[in-house]
Order: C-alpha cells, then structure tokens, then sequence
C-alpha cells in the first residue's frame, strides 16, 4: 500500500508528512526572475529534500546556496556521466569554474532527465550566478575548482584503493561544500565570522561533508554497481578486500554473510565524523542555518541505523520511512533536538552491535561499539552543558528507536482526519447504490461483486477507525520502532 500503508501503521506520521508537503509547496513558489526562476525549479526537481531546507533560508544567502547547489550539481553530473568519453570529460572538470562567468556554455549531450535540462540551460545558471554579490561568486568559484580538480584526479584511477583516498574522494566532493557553505554562511553575517574564522572550522566542516557523502556512498551500492555502461563505485578495497575478491560480489545472496560484514565495516567508518558533525552544528546560532545543516545530518544517521547489518542494502536502496523522515525534518529545531535524535539512532546501531558481540560473528563490532560511545559521550555532555541532563534509556528494553516514536497517543488531527475517512467510506460502501443515484448513476452499475468487497473492506476499516479515531491508540506495538526491520 505504500506511503498510505505506512500512515495506517504509524498515524502519527500524518502531520509531520502534511507538515513537510505544505513546506514542499512553498518551495515550488518561484520568483520572477527568469533565471531565479529556472534555478528553483530544478532545484525542486534534482533534490526535493534540499529543495525545502534551501527555500527556508533566510536573505541573500538562499539564492546564494541555490546556485552553489545547481553549480556543483552541474559539475558532479559531468563527472558521474559514463557515456561522456574521457578526452571531453577530462578537461571540462579542469576548467568548469571558469564556465561560471560564460553565458553561452551549455550541454545536450551530458546529463539524463532533470539534469540534462538544467545542463542544456545552464546560461540561465550563470545569469543568476552573475546577479550574485562578488564574495559569494568568489567562494562558489573557488570550491567549484578546487572539487573539479579533485573529481579529475580520481576519474583517472580504476578504484578507490585506500581508505586515506576514500576520505580524499569524499573531502573532494563533498568536504569541500562544507568548507564553501561555511565561508557563505559567515560573508552573510548570519553567522559570526569571528566563530567561522577558528583553525579548526574546515576540519569540522570537512567531517559534515564526509558523513553525508560516506552514508551515501553506502546507501547507493546497489544502484551504483548496476549503472550502465559502466559502474563507479567509491568502496575502498582496503575494506572491501578484506570480505570479497571482487567488490560485485556481494550482490549474490550466496556472499551475503561476507557482504553484511563489510557493510558494518563501512558504517563503522562513516561514523568516525559523528562527532565532528556535532561540534560543527552546535556553533550555528541563526535558525534556518542551523535546520538546513542539521536536518541532512538526522537523516544521515538515520540511514546508517537502517543500513547497519541490514543485508537488504544488497538488494535495494535502503532508506529511512517517509514518516519518519517528515518526522526528522519537523522536528530538528534546536541543538537539543539533534543531541536526542542522535542519541536514539546510535543506541539503536548499538543494540544491534551488541547482539552481534555476544554471538561473535563482526569483525568490527567492537570499533562500531567504540564509535557509539564516542557519540553518546558527545551527545550526553552537550545536553549536560545546556543544562537538559543526557540520559536517554530505552523503556522496559524497547530498542532504541522506539525512543523517537514515544510520545502521547495518536494527535487529535490525525484522529479526526481518520474518524473523517473511515466514516465517509463505511456511508459509501454499505450505501452505495444511493450514491449513484445521487449522482445520476444506475443502481448496481459496478455489480452486486464490488459491492460486497467495499462492505468486506469497511469491517476492518471500522476497526481501524475505533482503534485509532476513537481509542488514540497506534496498530501494532505500543511504541513501532521507526528504524525499518532488518534482515540478514
């Protein structure tokens, strides 16, 4: 049944997914500017999620961070491309920040859907890049070259061998937007610059960029190893190695033991930059900076709760329930709403690791157990230096994702929305043949057959109309676990 389906199980998923659909429409509402108007509209199209956090930005630097985004989209689509011969890809990623500043640059040979349009209409990119003040160009350029040059260095090399180069890929691509997002947000006086201009600030926002891109890397090993004509896949061997002789081996459910332990490996190493992330995050003092830095970092460590130990990341792209994600985003307003969402997510990587301790079957478990600490020692201390308290345990030894559903039973708009459809559509099923008169229809248009499924349905329609409209209580457990199950 899809999203509608995860509604029924989980109601209090209703308003956080209208929350987030009203969010989503105000970002489709476009300015005037032509260019500023082509900008957010395949902004809307490339990336939905960021679509929202980008649109709630406040000032200059929203058009700032749009173009930023679309410019290193562009970029990464030129990399990512498999058809484009290397003889044209080569030098393209040597010199795109220079394309910045030339409004006759465009692609149709590069690109697929949404990202072939904004390549063919990049003019219109580089006329609202144009309209941006100097300092903002400057920074935009600046990363834009520094990544092509490292996006280029890389498309040279068959794998990514080492870990020290995995991290050097991912600083690449996604390290150094965190170093520009950071230098944007500090020109736009949103946050203090005299904070931003710490020693130690690019290697925070280096670790934001890593924990994104690393989640990524291994939320998308499916779709990455069946990329046509050819795959690119960012695994480093000196993980891989260790659990397979070829990398496209763990897509045979006969690995998938070996398959499972290397993922764990991998999750274990994207959760080094945790607590970098969290440093980075508690400096942000202006409200839309802080959700469009935070809201991806929840997500992230979502993913990696789903991700860990679970063998379905062989079979598909894994990822977080959409209630839940609605949920992440509505309610990650303050620093103490990250320390508690990360604490819950890492408690639950540390369930699972624990399990696997006791039966002595990872090969990481102890380094992932490390890394949990690591994260709830941070998450504990911050709420301690707020003055909250950090202890977080779970109920009557529910795992720790049931911490972030717990809360009172169903909200009453959620319940009045269920009382509404159940009882709208028990009157139509068992009066059916009245509402086609009412609307000029014969009686028993659909047949005495459909008639009777509508009423068959409308039974546990009703009962699920009195457990949630009525009772306020969720189907299922007192308190869902909103990590999707795992299987081996």
């Amino acid at each position: 049944m899809g999203l509608l389906g995860d509604v029924m199980r989980h109601p209090s998923d209703f308003v956080p997914l209208l929350q987030v659909y009203m969010l989503s429409r105000e970002a489709r509402r476009l300015p005037q500017d032509p260019s500023f108007k082509f900008c957010y509209s395949v902004l809307n199209r490339v990336s939905r999620s960021f679509a929202i956090v980008i649109c709630n930005l406040r000032g200059e630097i929203r058009d700032a961070v749009c173009i930023f985004y679309l410019v290193l989209r562009a970029l990464d689509t030129v990399e990512d491309d498999m058809a484009l011969p290397d003889e044209k890809k080569l030098p393209l990623l040597l010199s795109f920040h220079t394309l910045c500043y030339d409004r006759g640059f465009s692609m149709d040979d590069c690109g697929t859907g949404d990202y072939k349009e904004l390549m063919e209409k990049y003019p219109l990119v580089v006329d609202a890049f144009l309209k941006l003040s100097k300092p903002y160009q400057d920074v935009i350029v600046d990363i834009t070259k520094r990544m092509g040059a490292g996006m280029h260095d890389f498309i040279e090399k068959d794998e990514v061998k080492t870990i020290k180069d995995y991290n050097l890929y991912c600083h690449y691509v996604a390290g150094l937007v965190g170093v520009g997002l950071s230098n944007l947000f500090a020109m736009s006086k949103l946050e203090d610059p005299k904070v931003f201009a710490s020693p130690n600030l690019d290697d925070l926002s280096n670790s934001m960029g890593l924990f994104l891109q690393k989640t990524n890397i291994i939320r998308d090993y499916l779709e990455d190893i069946m990329e046509e004509p050819a795959p690119r896949m960012f695994w480093p061997r000196e993980i891989w190695g260790k659990y397979a002789k070829e990398l496209d081996e763990f897509k045979l459910g006969c690995n998938r033991e070996k398959a499972v332990e290397c993922l764990n490996h991998m999750v274990c190493n994207a959760l080094s930059h945790a607590t970098d992330a969290l440093t980075y995050m508690s400096k942000l003092r202006e409200k839309s900076v802080f959700a469009f830095c935070a809201i991806p970092q929840v997500m992230a460590i979502g993913t990696l709760a789903v991700c860990y130990n679970n063998g379905e990341v062989f079979e598909r792209v894994v990822k977080l329930r959409k209630g839940l994600s609605a949920q992440l985003m509505v309610k990650t307003k303050s620093m103490e709403d990250v320390y508690r969402i990360f604490l819950v997510f890492a408690r639950d990587i540390g369930s699972t690791a624990q399990t696997l301790q006791m039966k002595g079957s990872d090969p990481t478990v102890e380094d992932v157990l490390k890394a949990v600490d690591a994260i709830e020692e941070a998450c504990e201390d911050g709420l301690k230096t707020m003055g909250l308290g950090g202890t977080m345990k779970a109920k009557n030894g529910a795992g720790a994702g049931a911490e972030l559903d717990s809360q009172p039973p169903v909200p009453i708009v959620v319940r009045l929305f269920v009382l509404f459809f159940c009882v709208g559509y028990i009157l139509y099923a068992w009066n059916a043949d009245a509402v086609r008169v009412s609307y000029g229809v014969r009686p028993g248009a659909a047949g005495p057959m459909a008639d009777m499924v509508h009423k068959l349905l409308s039974l546990p329609v009703l009962f699920y109309a009195v457990t949630v409209g009525i009772l306020g209580k969720r189907i299922g457990s007192p308190e869902p676990d909103p990590i999707q199950p795992r299987r081996r």
